[in-house]
């Protein structure tokens, strides 16, 4: 395999993953790549299309509040 596994363009029809972390982050990821330490799998899916819909509808935006 060459090329970026995350562009889709890389020959890989593997599906794609979500994953999250503890601070709530949230990442496409492909399910042939080790998922790094400290996140997790919370959708796998066939298409990224499906995982970008999850994250749409599962990811809340938290402002940070203000320092002073």
């Amino acid at each position: 395999m060459s090329g970026n596994p995350f562009d889709g363009g890389d020959g890989y029809d593997g599906g794609w993953l979500v994953v999250t972390n503890a601070d709530s982050q949230y990442a496409l990821w492909r399910p042939h790549l080790d998922v790094p330490k400290g996140w997790q799998i919370v959708y796998s899916g066939p298409d990224r299309d499906g995982a970008l819909d999850y994250v749409e509808q599962n990811f809340t935006a938290t402002a940070a509040a203000p320092t002073t």
